[in-house]
């Protein structure tokens, strides 16, 4: 039997103290928590940085190193720093260096890197070991050279071999979110279908139970199955919040596909066996040609953001058309005076209180007094898209209805209105890499505290 303890769904999401302690106090074997994902879009990973704050990290970072002490079990993080890079797992380090400097802690350390040279992935398309997964991007050897960042997504084995050097923490790059849970069962022999199923069940801390952000839960693996268990007060697992969780960011509730082969819950039976623990078996994860998921992010320009705010009631009711007209105007202003070609830059009016989030897929029809508009500019260059920023501001003020009425006026909450956002980066990369040997494109590097 393997007792895994997952303190959250993130590092820097927070947890409590007390159900940590608690789960310190049951005697768990390993301590395994997530570092971050492609939820936020693919900035962190084209610039190779952490959404979080460093100070909640060194914060939450410190309460794990004090209580991996204590237990004296191992303590793995995959996707380290959001993104995974290697500037990702660099950056830990270094927050890991410091609290055991501050707390007398010692440890070794083993550093699992998941970044790819651009040379690699453009050598592995060549020799044809890449193929996309379903609505994948067409990619070509410039588009691959573009990537500012390439990671390839470890599973267990690449954090085995981690483990196997004796290391007490583990600071892997990017990963599957199942990874980090799944390797040490899988090591000590556990039922594979049930580690899978339960490292699913787990990734995202107590999502998976009554109280979705309170944290801490506790995963036995054993021969046959999984049992799960919330550990903060008043906190119940049940089984349909544990089948639920194979809804979650997965395309099938039945199959979760990982390196080296999938998962199938279809015979899954749920059990509730206390107040708050459930008893899952049946899963079964079925050996299949070793491939690793790889992400690529690069840069496609610069951006700005301005905002203006409607609230007279014709210009809110017809926003939209109002906007379609500006973004037709401006769009034609830029060609003339720029010289940019209409698809070398792109401008992008969102209406906030009618349908900023779906655009033309919302449906529903509400009344609004007044609308956020939120004109975003993308350009080849810093400077080509403040200029088109600022031939927006005077259409956002201004521009009215029809030609022949009085010229409106708008707030605008911020002065300057336009705000430079910096470079923009879009995901690129949405294919599988085979290999031969699961290390082959991963790296261990070995540290002492």
């Amino acid at each position: 039997m393997t007792r895994v303890l997952i303190p959250s769904g993130a590092l820097g999401l927070s947890f409590s103290q007390e159900a940590l302690m608690a789960g310190i106090a049951n005697g768990p074997d390993v301590i395994a928590i997530d570092g971050g994902s492609t939820d936020s879009g693919p900035f962190y990973l084209g610039e190779g940085v952490s959404k979080y704050s460093r100070a909640s990290i060194k914060a939450e970072w410190r309460q794990l190193m004090l209580a991996r002490q204590s237990a004296g079990v191992p303590l793995i993080i995959g996707t380290a720093g959001t993104c995974g890079s290697d500037a990702s797992v660099d950056w830990l380090f270094e927050i890991t260096r410091e609290i055991a400097s501050e707390e007398g802690l010692s440890a070794k350390v083993a550093l699992l890197y998941s970044g790819q040279s651009n040379d690699f992935i453009k050598q592995a398309l060549a020799d044809g070991r890449i193929r996309p997964l379903p609505a994948a991007p067409d990619i070509d050897a410039d588009i691959i050279e573009d990537c500012s960042h390439i990671v390839a997504l470890a599973g267990v084995e690449q954090i085995q071999a981690a483990l196997q050097t004796g290391a007490d923490i583990v600071i892997a790059g990017r990963a599957t979110d199942t990874a980090n849970i799944a390797a040490l069962p899988l090591l000590r022999g556990d039922h594979p279908g049930a580690v899978w199923h339960g490292a699913k069940v787990g990734e995202c801390g107590a999502i998976a139970t009554s109280q979705p952000s309170s944290g801490v839960v506790q995963i036995d693996f054993d021969s046959s199955g999984f049992t799960i268990a919330p550990l903060a007060d008043g906190v119940r697992a049940t089984p349909y919040s544990v089948s639920a969780h194979m809804l979650y960011e997965n395309s099938d509730p039945f199959v979760l596909h990982e390196p080296g082969g999938s998962l199938h819950v279809k015979n899954a039976k749920y059990r509730q066996i206390d107040e708050r623990s459930v008893r899952v078996e049946g899963a079964e994860w079925r050996p299949g040609p070793y491939t690793v998921k790889l992400e690529g992010s690069r840069r496609v320009g610069y951006q700005a953001v301005s905002i203006a705010l409607l609230r007279e009631r014709r210009y809110v009711k017809h926003a939209r058309g109002w906007a379609e007209s500006i973004k037709a105007a401006c769009t034609k202003q830029v060609v003339e005076t720029l010289k940019l070609s209409p698809d070398a830059f792109d401008i992008d009016l969102r209406l906030i209180g009618i349908d900023a989030v779906l655009g033309a897929l919302e449906t529903k029809d509400s009344q609004v007094h007044e609308v956020g508009v939120m004109a975003i500019a993308i350009a080849p260059t810093p400077e080509q898209v403040k200029e088109i920023a600022k031939l927006l501001n005077p259409y956002l003020l201004h521009h009215p209805l029809i030609e022949d009425e009085p010229m409106p006026t708008f707030a605008f909450p911020f002065s300057p209105a336009e705000s430079l956002r910096g470079p923009h980066y879009e995901f690129c990369l949405h294919h599988v890499l085979a290999l031969e040997n699961p290390m082959d494109a991963f790296r261990l590097d070995r540290r002492t505290l």
